[in-house]
């Protein structure tokens, strides 16, 4: 349920090793796209795809008939916040789909990330009003949170430990078994809603700490200290120090929402507020206007004001290595550079779909490209990008990633 970022490299993964996998999904343009083998997931390539399809393991489909008479279910869709409050509603679908097609000894997993409790308080009595069967008695229900990176050639979905819970222990041990059969190391917790924090805590750990260096780089040029210097000798330390590294935002589904689906549940369970998470959310939030002043101090000093100037943006995705632009700090900061008056272009090798931002062109990163605009911008430091000659080509650089060595015509955050 669910053929995205992390629907698809699981099904694919389950249909590889022998399973006979429907990978479904509402999004009609996205499963005609998959029924012909064409991948818009990095981590799966279209030959991976077509091969699986070949062999006749694994189908695309929009159509709910092709929920019937399943083993297992594993629902891997979006999980949004609305004006910050978590929203169910595609759990809630999926839930109702399988519900009305569930039968006795199936087997339902949620791997959408949400706060703990989510898969007893929603998605069960969904499943249990729906199919008139018992949780537990009568069909398995368990929780699995998705620990996908898209990008990450080392840690890919099948060699990354898996976590996985359930609601009673026959629960558990058909969500283990079942994992087992696919992936390298399975962990197991002792029920849904210790892994459910799990992963929240995973992306909050994250969230904070990023939010740590990035206010750190808003500070240490005012009290005389390069931090990528600072960071360089932190990191030596080969204990009770792990290195995170400033940017220009925090991108994706997991930093920017999933914090707060946690903050979001103690909130409602204790009426207090988790006070650290949602000052990491503002701090993240900041660094795009942060960066764009900081780029118009350095356009300023060359006397070239940012209305009217030419901006070339290298990368537009969240992170290196991937395509996908959900949440990306890329995107305000296109959005407040164009506002200002100036016109924005973008290189990204990663991403074909259109950001949805008027204005915003999508180019080469050619020489002619790079020498023409009066700022380049590295938002999202993809390797495919040849540095040393953006470099040579370039009049003004401003590296939000500190990829190049500084200079009088390179700054950075």
């Amino acid at each position: 349920m669910g053929q995205g970022y992390v629907g698809l490299p699981l099904a694919v993964a389950a249909a590889e090793h022998g399973y006979q996998v429907v990978g479904y999904d509402t999004d009609e343009s996205r499963v005609k796209k998959l029924a012909v083998g064409d991948s818009f997931v990095g981590d799966v390539t279209s030959r991976r795809l077509g091969a699986v399809i070949d062999r006749g393991t694994y189908r695309a489909s929009i159509d709910t008939e092709d929920l019937d008479a399943f083993d297992i279910a594993v629902i891997t869709v979006p999980t949004p916040l609305h004006e910050g409050v978590p929203d169910l509603s595609y759990i809630e679908a999926a839930g109702k789909a399988l519900a009305a097609r569930l039968r006795p000894g199936a087997t339902v997993i949620l791997e959408s990330t949400s706060y703990p409790g989510t898969t007893e308080e929603v998605l069960a009595p969904i499943l249990r009003d729906g199919s008139g069967l018992e949780p537990g008695a009568d069909f398995h229900l368990g929780y699995s949170p998705e620990r996908i990176d898209p990008g990450n050639p080392e840690w890919t979905f099948e060699t990354t430990p898996k976590v996985v819970s359930g609601i009673d222990a026959a629960s558990l041990e058909r969500v283990r078994a079942f994992y087992a059969d696919i992936v390298h190391e399975v962990v197991l917790a002792k029920a849904p809603r210790v892994a459910e924090l799990a992963k929240v805590m995973e992306n909050t750990f994250r969230h904070v700490n990023i939010a740590l260096v990035n206010e750190l780089a808003t500070h240490a040029e005012g009290i005389g200290v390069d931090v990528w210097d600072a960071l360089e000798v932190a990191a030596t330390k080969p204990f009770g120090f792990m290195r995170f590294t400033p940017g220009p935002g925090v991108g994706g589904h997991c930093l920017p929402v999933d914090p707060l689906y946690l903050s979001w549940k103690v909130e409602r369970a204790s009426s207090k507020r988790f006070r650290l998470v949602e000052l990491a959310d503002e701090l993240n939030n900041a660094m795009p206007e942060y960066v764009v002043r900081k780029l118009t101090r350095g356009l300023d000093r060359r006397h070239q004001t940012v209305t009217g100037a030419r901006i070339l943006m290298l990368g537009l995705a969240y992170k290196p290595g991937t395509g996908d632009i959900r949440e990306s700090p890329a995107l305000p900061i296109a959005k407040l550079l164009i506002e200002a008056g100036a016109t924005v272009r973008f290189a990204d090798p990663h991403v074909t779909e259109e950001p949805g931002i008027p204005g915003l062109t999508q180019v080469k990163p050619d020489p002619e490209e790079v020498s023409r605009a009066h700022a380049v911008l590295i938002v999202t430091d993809h390797d495919e990008f040849d540095y040393e000659a953006i470099a040579a080509s370039a009049r003004y650089i401003f590296d939000c990633r500190h990829r190049l060595p500084l200079s009088k015509d390179i700054e950075s955050l």
